[in-house]
């Protein structure tokens, strides 16, 4: 008896694993600068979309920073408590609510913005210019495929 079913590619061209691995070399120098701030990647996401576009509902928000919603939920919850953001009733959808980014949550953004735009800028060097604005282009080509495939 002899095995037909479709050889998957090995796991070092696997674009799953590829993206899997890029991710974890460009998050593991992120989690560091985070390390001693109380706040994980995942906040640091929420504050960072917070900053760039106002005050928001959940579902932006969500979309924004690629987490999903009940995550989104509980983390929103944490940071409440922790007065990095504040949530308040939306005026004209009582069934939604709105965050916006406090005080210590921009504290936080201000503390860690230098090292961050470091860390960018040291990737930037490490990559080439040409090359990191490429492989921007091609991630959204790719995120553009969303739903079609």
């Amino acid at each position: 008896m002899t095995d037909k079913s479709p050889r998957l590619r090995p796991t070092d061209r696997s674009l799953p694993i590829a993206l899997l691995r890029a991710r974890e070399t460009v998050m593991g120098p992120v989690r560091d600068m985070l390390a001693d701030s109380g706040v994980n990647e995942q906040k640091w996401r929420v504050l960072r979309v917070l900053d760039e576009g106002g005050a928001q509902d959940q579902n932006s928000i969500a979309r924004a920073a690629c987490l999903l919603l009940p995550s989104l939920t509980r983390i929103l919850r944490a940071m409440e408590d922790d007065r990095l953001i504040s949530r308040a009733e939306d005026p004209d959808d009582r069934r939604r609510s709105i965050v916006r980014i406090e005080a210590p949550g921009r504290a936080v953004l201000d503390t860690h913005s230098a090292r961050a735009q470091a860390l960018v800028t040291r990737m930037r060097a490490a990559y080439g210019d040409e090359k990191f604005e490429r492989l921007l282009d091609l991630l959204e080509d790719l995120q553009a495929l969303e739903g079609r495939l």
